[in-house]
């Protein structure tokens, strides 16, 4: 019960603090649940909600979470969001099994529930939201290297492990796409295990196997750092560009050394945004959760529900010079 009652007192509080403690009860509440409180990258999720939140009317957001990354945590917050009436639970989740008890009594309560970031398994929530998709993550790491390589060139891969799932379908998606930038040659591919020293080897093992090398692709944020750090201490800045995926606050400096012109991550002010967009969609009944669905996400744009109820927000989001400096003390 006292965890419970924390619970509380930090959504009151935090209700407060963005001025929707005092709204009016035919106000929609809507409850963005992330896996902690604490973390930016969830902040800026919130930050996002409540922008949904300006732009619909009427509608409160109520961002909470556990203490720390636990199932145990999300399921303690769930059943006090029940216990208050909200009308939608939008959840980044700590564990996709474990949270869905829960969130099925939510539901049965009359709760619209969709999950997002991190999903919910298909039988404990409507709709899940991707941040992308494959494909348009193995297009755009692609294309941030040829964009800035408009005679062509030769680019290498430095992945994860050689077993990671998700690296390999990114770069078989890039594969797919690559008759749409002609002049691009992918020159190699080689594997950091996600290590910062094994993958700062091997992107010096890149630099001497290929002396015409133009950039290195890392759909990894271990490897992109360790890569754009092996091109700074090669002397090499101008010559080979670091692109990939990664976090701002730790491509910061390689941004501004010039050893990594841009990268992409999904953002995470869009993803609150779209999330509560869906979740209002849903307990308004201006949507249904059902394969093919089409749902409003405002500025985002529209998704369009494939056979699990799941859909993809957008490209990621590229960060650069121009942007940087707004996001590296979020996440």
């Amino acid at each position: 019960m006292r965890a419970i009652n924390k619970i509380l007192t930090s959504v009151a509080i935090v209700a407060g603090l963005t001025g929707t403690a005092a709204s009016a009860q035919d106000d929609m509440r809507i409850a963005l649940v992330v896996k902690a409180l604490g973390i930016g990258f969830f902040e800026a999720a919130a930050k996002g909600a409540e922008e949904a939140a300006g732009e619909l009317g009427n509608v409160e957001i109520i961002y909470t979470g556990p203490t720390d990354t636990t199932a145990e945590g999300q399921i303690e917050v769930i059943n006090a969001l029940i216990a208050q009436g909200v009308d939608a639970i939008a959840i980044s989740a700590n564990d996709p099994d474990a949270v869905v008890p829960a969130l099925k009594k939510a539901m049965d309560r009359g709760i619209s529930v969709i999950s997002w970031d991190s999903g919910v398994a298909p039988e404990g929530r409507q709709v899940h939201l991707n941040p992308s998709s494959n494909a348009l993550i193995g297009n755009m790491i692609i294309k941030l290297a040829a964009d800035n390589l408009p005679d062509g060139g030769q680019v290498a891969v430095l992945s994860a492990s050689a077993t990671a799932t998700n690296q390999n379908i990114w770069i078989d998606e890039m594969n797919k796409v690559m008759g749409n930038y002609p002049g691009i040659e992918v020159v190699g591919t080689v594997y950091g295990d996600d290590l910062a020293d094994k993958s700062y080897r091997e992107a010096q093992g890149l630099m001497q196997a290929y002396p015409d090398l133009d950039a290195i692709i890392a759909p990894t944020s271990v490897g992109i750092v360790a890569a754009a750090q092996a091109v700074q201490d090669a002397g090499k800045i101008g010559e080979i560009n670091v692109t990939g995926l990664g976090l701002p606050s730790e491509m910061a400096g390689a941004i501004e050394s010039g050893s990594s012109k841009s990268f992409a991550i999904w953002n995470p002010i869009d993803l609150g945004y779209s999330a509560a967009m869906i979740a209002h969609a849903l307990a308004s009944d201006a949507a249904t959760a059902e394969p093919g669905a089409e749902i409003s996400i405002g500025r985002m744009g529209t998704i369009t529900l494939d056979d699990t109820n799941s859909a993809a927000m957008a490209d990621p989001f590229v960060y650069d010079a121009s942007n940087i400096d707004q996001f590296k003390s979020i996440f």
